[in-house]
């Protein structure tokens, strides 16, 4: 499964970089106002940060006006991954573009049906938000499992990037599944490593180790 991180934050990005985990990162306008910084800028320096993808959305709801966007918004760098939203308007765009040989990002999925139309536009990714569906009361995960089951029944190439995700659970749980890609805040991959029994265990080394006296350096 690739890690994407689901953020704007540029030191968090670089911090998981350094682990040699991230695979990619998503971005959305909310999170880029959360940085405060220029939009474009911000693209920008996440891009450098990763070899993976970096999904940058549109922001304008109709087809020819999303393509105008797009033509900005991928001069950024070769790997910028082009987000668009789960409508009519956008499947079109979605076409457009990955005729083109750009990736896009169909993001704002909510159920499996409208995974099989981002599938049919030629999607690269797929973005079920898990998160949400938990907020409604209804199961997150059934979703993907849903789409795993479609996308293997007709072998499409669409890959799905589970989004939303708000614990370390939800990443299981994807794993699992065998979605292809899971996008999460730096506070989920980071509880990802943390177990009480490994702390336990590192506690117990430390104190064996201090009682001999001794040093590595």
């Amino acid at each position: 499964m690739k890690f994407f991180a689901d953020t704007a934050e540029i030191d968090a990005i670089k911090e998981l970089a350094e682990t040699g985990l991230l695979d990619g990162v998503t971005t959305n306008p909310s999170l880029i106002a959360k940085s405060g910084r220029d939009f474009m800028e911000v693209t920008k320096e996440i891009c450098g940060l990763t070899d993976g993808p970096v999904s940058a959305e549109v922001v304008a709801l109709d087809h020819p006006t999303m393509m105008k966007e797009a033509e900005v918004l991928r001069k950024i760098a070769d790997n910028v991954c082009i987000k668009v939203p789960l409508t009519m308007e956008g499947l079109k765009t979605c076409k457009a573009l990955s005729g083109e040989g750009t990736m896009v990002n169909v993001t704002l999925c909510f159920s499996a049906t409208q995974a099989l139309l981002a599938a049919k536009a030629g999607a690269t990714f797929v973005s079920p938000f898990v998160g949400r569906h938990d907020d409604n009361g209804t199961d997150g995960m059934d979703l993907i499992r849903d789409i795993r089951l479609i996308y293997d029944n007709y072998a499409f190439e669409t890959e799905i990037l589970v989004a939303s995700v708000r614990h370390v659970t939800h990443v299981l749980e994807s794993a699992r599944i065998g979605a292809d890609v899971m996008t999460a805040p730096p506070k989920v991959i980071h509880a990802l490593v943390r177990h009480v029994l490994t702390d336990k265990g590192i506690d117990g080394f430390m104190k064996d180790w201090g009682s001999t006296g001794q040093s590595i350096l």
